[in-house]
């Protein structure tokens, strides 16, 4: 039975950080809770993975110094991407403050103002051969605005839906917090696809700049969207009460210190293997003479289809329990990591699409799926968005921000793929151990 002893101080204890964190809200307005945030999240995460797509495809030729190896130049743009996702840690401590003392909605707004104008302003940077050394300082500076913006966008997105959902269908609704990131990327990825059949010379000069450039009418419509998005029932009803730590994030690290280290390790094999599907692999599929519209095709639909399967993935959550469910995103991570290269060493698009709907739409998935509520139910109102924010992001630095720079690094140096499925392998293992240590947040919250 869940407990309903009434909290005395501004931060609930560890052992009941699990009750219930929904304060339930009609049908009609849940389902305008949702749009919005998908929306939102989907207009902020286009942006953020445009420079994943571009560094694995332009970026290394047009903004840094050309070595005897095509692959230092991607190496180097792959250290950018790096650079943001150093920055994004700082993001979940700066929004987290702001979203648990002011409210999820004001957190969103400022991260989506803060990414739409960076991106844009990338559209416009010169590049290496016109202003030599300041071209990637400019755009490693952008990078850092974006990487802070992303760390201070998921966790708002998710408690949005999440703290408002009723908590039996609370791994399905939270699961469709997910279709943003995902929609996101595959809006990002497809105007890539479209730019992309320009010309060489007309993409290499100005075609690259289109995607980043649409992010100004993006910025509009998702600011527009965010600001008419009510306050998070479960944060109105804590803030009514009077309920609020001081310094969330101190609070949270004192308070929660194994949760955060769970939400870490549950995000190493989700992260870290999703930037080498979708990141590194353009970069493979280039190096083994593998057209760049096959494999952006093979991860558009890869990704599109994954939309579906994740919120299946977060129902299924809701009837077996979190950890089954993401286990089996882990493990399959560990099984699939060897014959998804070897599926796209046979260079037929057929197989290559099969390997990344494994890795996307099956793997990753499961794991994206049931994330948003696992994470949210390890932590109390009071603290979420920042505990949330910090186990998300910190991981997220060295997992999804390191894999695709480590992943280059191994093909350089082998000129093989194997290093790099053992990578991903080591990153699943890593995930499957910290699942041990994780407790069942359904099972707890229903006793």
């Amino acid at each position: 039975m869940t407990s309903t002893r009434t909290f005395h101080s501004a931060i609930t204890p560890p052992q009941e950080a699990t009750q219930p964190l929904a304060v339930p809200v009609d049908e009609r307005s849940l389902r305008r809770i949702v749009f919005a945030s998908v929306a939102g999240n989907a207009l902020e995460w286009y942006d953020f993975f445009l420079y994943s797509t571009a560094a694995a495809l332009v970026f290394g030729d047009l903004f840094f110094p050309k070595g005897s190896d095509p692959l230092v130049g991607t190496l180097a743009a792959f250290a950018g991407f790096a650079v943001g996702f150093a920055a994004r840690p700082f993001g979940g401590a700066i929004f987290g403050h702001i979203g648990d003392r002011y409210g999820r909605k004001s957190a969103l707004v400022w991260t989506l103002s803060m990414m739409g104008g960076a991106t844009f302003l990338i559209g416009f940077l010169p590049t290496y051969s016109q202003v030599g050394l300041w071209a990637p300082a400019l755009l490693m500076l952008l990078r850092i605005v974006q990487g802070i913006a992303a760390g201070g966008e998921w966790g708002g997105a998710v408690l949005m839906i999440s703290e408002s959902a009723p908590p039996e269908k609370r791994g399905f609704y939270a699961s469709m917090s997910q279709i943003g990131v995902g929609g996101g990327f595959v809006l990002s990825a497809s105007v890539f696809f479209l730019v992309q059949l320009l010309p060489k010379d007309a993409f290499l000069t100005w075609g690259w700049r289109i995607p980043f450039l649409l992010s100004i009418a993006i910025f509009g419509v998702g600011v527009y969207i965010r600001s008419r998005l009510p306050e998070s029932a479960e944060f109105a009803k804590s803030e009514a009460a009077g309920r609020k730590a001081r310094m969330p994030v101190l609070d949270v690290i004192r308070k929660f210190p194994k949760e955060i280290l769970m939400a870490m390790g549950l995000r190493v094999a989700e992260n870290g293997t999703s930037y080498i599907v979708i990141a590194f692999s353009l970069v493979y599929g280039k190096f083994i003479g593998v057209p760049n519209q096959v494999m952006l095709a093979g991860v558009i639909v890869s990704m599109a289809v994954e939309l579906i399967t994740l919120m299946l993935w977060g129902r299924l959550s809701d009837r077996i329990g979190r950890k089954p469910v993401y286990m089996i995103g882990a493990v399959g991570v560990v099984i699939i990591a060897f014959p998804f290269f070897w599926l796209l060493d046979t260079k037929i698009p057929a197989l290559i699409w099969l390997a990344f709907l494994l890795g996307n739409a099956v793997c990753h998935g499961a794991m994206l799926g049931t994330q948003p509520a696992l994470m949210g139910e390890l932590f109390s109102t009071e603290v979420r968005y920042s505990g949330m924010a910090l186990g998300h992001e910190v991981s997220a630095v060295f997992a999804g921000g390191l894999s695709p720079m480590l992943a280059t690094a191994l093909l350089a140096h082998y000129h093989a793929a194997w290093p790099v499925a053992l990578l991903m392998a080591t990153l699943g293992m890593i995930t499957v151990i910290s699942l041990v240590f994780t407790h069942e947040t359904v099972a707890r919250r229903e006793r």
